[in-house]
């Protein structure tokens, strides 16, 4: 099986999972072992669905003004904690405030139905 590239765009694991599921829908993926495995690894780590994932991700870019690649690796993690946020934004090369980290998890608790 071969897939052909048809644009690029950062996607979370929670959209991957989704698609890749639609993709391989009645293949027998014991023949493919990388797909298999890819599979299994985005829906161990796919918390949220494809959708809730992508409204976080638009929200985080208009609200908090996160580009999108830094979305979704936010979303893709989806932290508990402004320790854990700020874990993730150290690599950014960008400081981040902290009450800009506490919308970030109050955005995320909102979608997600967590406490922040």
């Amino acid at each position: 099986m071969s897939f052909k590239v048809l644009s690029k765009k950062p996607i979370t694991i929670h959209e991957a999972k989704e698609m890749l599921a639609k993709a391989v829908e009645g293949m027998d993926l014991e023949s493919d072992q990388l797909l298999l495995r890819t599979l299994d690894y985005l829906s161990k780590f796919s918390k949220i669905d494809g959708q809730t994932a992508r409204r976080i991700v638009e929200r985080l870019v208009a609200e908090v003004e996160l580009t999108e690649e830094e979305a979704v690796e936010v979303v893709n993690i989806l932290p508990g904690t402004v320790e854990e946020l700020r874990t993730i934004t150290n690599g950014w090369r960008k400081m981040m405030k902290t009450e800009t980290l506490e919308k970030i998890l109050h955005i995320l608790a909102e979608e997600t139905g967590k406490k922040s």
